[in-house]
């Protein structure tokens, strides 16, 4: 490095700038995460117009000629479904999770099943050899003329063979071992990374070719490198699930072309994802019925209502700090509710070690599960299992009153198609939905009506 060219510290966690070399983070308050980087300007290789659409003056908007075009269909429904029914031309969506959780056998499949309608696809691994990924290609049953795969990190390299190839679809795998020339900095720094998709972002849509990034995830779960590469991309998917579970959950996080927060639901097997065309039916198969602590609530992800088993142990504590330990539910919200049914229920909590999972590995965020955290508790608490073809909704505020929630008509009508009989929700959504034929509904005004309906 010459002497007179200036360098410049880059957080590698947050993309946090400085001059001077410093121990930890002040932004992100993370240690040993400074990398020295070079500070010339780079050169911009797209030309003086920084134009997408290739016009350099604004015009009306209702002066825009749009023609309607078909999205791109993968084959795989619930994979359609999260990006809001196929792939848009020009889009370009981020894929991210842990190590293993399945991200390049998903794009293998989908570049498969867009191989298989004639669509010329190409996969470009950064991590994996052509024979590795040949390997792999076998295993899963995804081999087609039309799928072309190639072993590059090089950007110049790549962008020359998208302009030679012209496919109908690009797969980077990964973002984080894609290497610009123009930059001195190591592969996967939140220079390269930032610059690698701005390019890609500027090639897909000047091309409209889709392009899939496949990113890594921290320790903490969110996609390495600075957030900006999550605000230049058109959609943002994460692939949830734990290894040792064989259930995988797509969620969408950002969508410009569809709903947010929605979800697909797949099964890893031996060949690969499977799709589960019915989550709650998966997530309940091995409920255990008329047992203590165990109750079912609907939630809503995206447009899609999902039956979940909540179960809750409350139990005596030793400790002077009783423990409450918390899957899949937020913890906070969960103590909240604790304190709330202490409270208004009379129930002497304090003492108590609390334990609570949602099955099935899936995370449920919205406060409409609020009521199935508390039934749960309580039947633990009480030793008295709850009717097994109850279902129990609503959102609880800090007076133990029972609010109104979304989606009422959606949640109740999969209920009844999975079978339960009765189900409980907040009394103002009573007065506004229609009658369901087949199904018991009743309304609750707050927590102590709800626990002598339950109990």
């Amino acid at each position: 490095m010459k002497k007179n060219e200036k360098t410049i510290f880059i957080c590698q966690s947050c993309g946090y700038q400085t001059p001077k070399w410093m121990g930890k983070c002040p932004d992100c308050n993370e240690w040993q995460t400074f990398v020295e980087e070079s500070k010339k300007k780079e050169p911009c290789r797209f030309g003086k117009s920084g134009s997408i659409s290739g016009i350099q003056e604004p015009i009306p908007i209702n002066a825009i000629e749009l023609i309607k075009e078909h999205r791109l269909l993968t084959g795989i429904k619930e994979f359609d479904r999260v990006l809001g029914g196929g792939l848009v031309s020009g889009s370009l969506v981020l894929i991210g999770g842990d190590p293993g959780i399945g991200k390049s056998t998903l794009m293998l499949q989908a570049l498969h099943g867009l191989a298989m309608k004639g669509r010329k696809v190409l996969y470009v691994s950064g991590e994996e050899s052509i024979k590795q990924i040949k390997i792999r290609s076998e295993r899963l049953s995804t081999a087609s003329s039309d799928m072309l795969v190639v072993s590059e990190i090089d950007l110049e390299t790549i962008i020359s063979m998208v302009d030679k190839h012209q496919p109908d679809v690009l797969v980077i795998d990964s973002i984080q071992t894609m290497f610009n020339g123009d930059l001195n900095s190591a592969p996967g720094s939140v220079s390269q990374v930032r610059e690698s998709t701005m390019h890609l972002m500027l090639m897909a849509k000047k091309t409209g070719i889709p392009t899939f990034l496949v990113g890594h995830v921290t320790k903490d779960g969110a996609i390495a490198g600075p957030r900006i590469m999550e605000h230049m991309v058109d959609t943002v998917l994460y692939f949830e699930g734990d290894r040792n579970h064989v259930f995988r959950i797509l969620r969408a996080v950002k969508n410009r072309f569809g709903s947010t927060n929605e979800i697909g639901v797949f099964e890893m097997k031996e060949k690969g994802l499977d799709e589960v065309d019915n989550p709650s039916a998966v997530f309940l198969s091995e409920r255990p019925e008329n047992t203590p602590g165990s109750i079912v609530t609907a939630s809503v992800e995206g447009t899609r209502p999902i039956l979940v088993e909540i179960q809750g142990l409350a139990g005596s504590s030793t400790l002077g700090t009783p423990r409450r330990t918390i899957l899949g539910l937020d913890q906070n919200r969960v103590s909240l509710l604790v304190a709330v049914m202490e409270r208004k229920l009379g129930f002497q909590l304090m003492g108590h070690d609390i334990f609570m999972n949602v099955a099935g590995g899936v995370r449920v965020d919205e406060p409409a599960v609020d009521m199935g955290i508390i039934a749960a508790v309580a039947s633990s608490f009480l030793d008295r299992s709850i009717d097994s073809g109850t279902v129990v909704l609503g959102e609880v505020g800090l007076t133990g009153e029972v609010r109104a929630i979304s989606h009422t008509d959606i949640r109740v009508s999969e209920i009844k198609k999975m079978g339960f009989t009765r189900c409980l929700l907040p009394a103002s959504n009573l007065k506004r939905m229609s009658a369901i034929p087949g199904i018991e509904v009743i309304g609750i005004h707050n927590i102590s009506q709800a626990m002598e309906i339950l109990f």
